[in-house]
């Protein structure tokens, strides 16, 4: 389940033909192969019908294309990559009349994939969405013993100057949600910041919004953890040498950052795969910091993260993970 053009998901459907898998609608169906449905929840309900029947003490879950109708019984294994969200039909112009369907449409899926007899990738929306916070997730991580900074998730602007001099002058904020968003009609977005005493002279807007506070931790490198089911890929990131970079990766300097495969010891690779386990997904990316001497500290957990990046700059073959752990659902 993806937006048409999603790399992440082009690079899986490559991997699922390799093991013999066939796009319905578009490839030529293969003498024993598993037919792959590519399908956006953004189609719906504006250019695809579903439908859900309870007759005669008996259910179906029908969706219909617009191309092909699918019985959803018969779906085994459920991805959801990039998938856009309900949209209403174009015909639907007012913002509050398109809100509405939204909300249903939304009401509606949930409902219906809460009835397929499959397994899904990372999880449900409510699962990754649960998953996803950062209170949530940390709190699981320091119960199966992972090191964890002494963190702080406030809006109380006195908070700011106590965690400050806890950490001795050396401190990050962060967004507790690192999504994009708008100032002035243009897109931004909010980097790990290190803490000035500057800083602490405007501590009064933190009452504005929560924001998480962690102590400095030293880098040797950085880790981008990708766990697909039982396995655990580990890609590290070297960004000493990029100003943009240093502190927060997703800068992406590439020209002066370094990306290689990382062997994880075997006691962090369970930990990291049961966490994700523990969170009620089966996907995640696990992000870490390895300290010069050596000890691996956890920072957070993104439900649906990022890992094309990982793939192509540090060789990790996630893509034939997840095309492995899709086509295992035949077997379930």
């Amino acid at each position: 389940m993806s937006a048409r053009g999603d790399g992440a998901a082009e690079r899986v459907l490559a991997a699922l033909r390799r093991r013999g898998a066939y796009l319905t609608g578009t490839d030529e169906p293969t003498a024993g192969g598993t037919p792959v449905l590519w399908w956006d929840n953004g189609d719906y309900p504006g250019r695809s019908r579903v439908t859900a029947t309870f007759t005669g003490g008996e259910r179906r879950l029908i969706l219909d294309t617009g191309a092909e109708t699918v019985d959803l019984s018969q779906i085994t294994a459920v991805w959801r990559s990039r998938p856009s969200g309900p949209e209403a039909a174009a015909t639907v112009t007012d913002p509050t009349h398109r809100a509405h369907v939204r909300l249903q449409a939304e009401i509606m899926l949930d409902g219906v994939w809460s009835l397929l007899d499959a397994r899904w990738l990372p999880g449900r929306r409510a699962d990754e969405l649960r998953a996803h916070n950062k209170v949530f997730h940390l709190a699981r991580a320091i119960e199966l013993g992972f090191s964890v900074p002494d963190t702080t998730y406030t809006n109380d602007p006195a908070r700011l100057t106590e965690a400050y001099e806890a950490a001795g002058g050396r401190l990050v904020a962060k967004q507790i949600a690192s999504d994009r968003f708008e100032i002035d009609g243009a897109q931004h977005r909010a980097y790990t910041t290190v803490v000035t005493r500057r800083h602490l002279t405007s501590r009064h807007r933190v009452r504005h919004e929560p924001i998480v506070l962690q102590p400095y931790v030293p880098k040797a490198v950085e880790l981008r953890v990708i766990v697909v089911g039982e396995q655990a890929l580990a890609a590290e990131i070297d960004a000493s040498g990029s100003r943009a970079a240093r502190d927060d990766w997703r800068h992406y300097d590439n020209d002066r950052v370094r990306y290689a495969p990382h062997a994880l010891p075997a006691d962090v690779a369970r930990r990291c795969a049961l966490l994700v386990s523990e969170v009620g997904l089966t996907y995640a990316a696990l992000d870490f910091i390895v300290t010069p001497g050596g000890e691996y500290v956890f920072l957070e957990l993104n439900s649906n993260g990022a890992w094309g990046f990982v793939e192509l700059w540090a060789g990790l073959p996630v893509s034939d993970a997840i095309a492995g752990w899709l086509m295992d659902g035949e077997k379930q």
